[in-house]
């Protein structure tokens, strides 16, 4: 398994938290289930972090099979939709900057 990580790395305008979630799940998060192959989109919203922490409001993980089917995503015309779109939100909501990070998973039972 591969995770794709959008990291959205700054702060979210005063007073527009709200509207910057609620921009996400209902413009992006459509557009994002689109990316072909993927098996599972998690959206996370900041919450706390500790002292001295930089900020994350937005962190996306996409997870795809293998390297092959997330590199076939990143060609999708979802994925040109979804940078259109998230270009419009980080103007009106965000100030930062957005870095992707590619994970290979290990999962352990408790």
């Amino acid at each position: 398994m591969i995770t794709r990580y959008a990291l959205f790395e700054g702060s979210v305008k005063p007073g527009e938290t709200a509207e910057f979630r609620a921009a996400i799940l209902d413009r992006l998060v459509p557009l994002w289930r689109q990316f072909p192959g993927n098996t599972d989109v998690r959206v996370m919203f900041s919450e706390d972090r500790d002292a001295g922490a930089p900020e994350f409001p937005l962190i996306l993980g996409i997870t795809y099979p293998d390297m092959a089917t997330m590199e076939s995503a990143l060609t999708s015309t979802a994925r040109d939709q979804s940078r259109d779109v998230t270009q419009e939100i980080v103007a009106e909501f965000f100030e930062g900057r957005i870095h992707h990070h590619v994970t290979t998973a290990n999962h352990f039972d408790p």
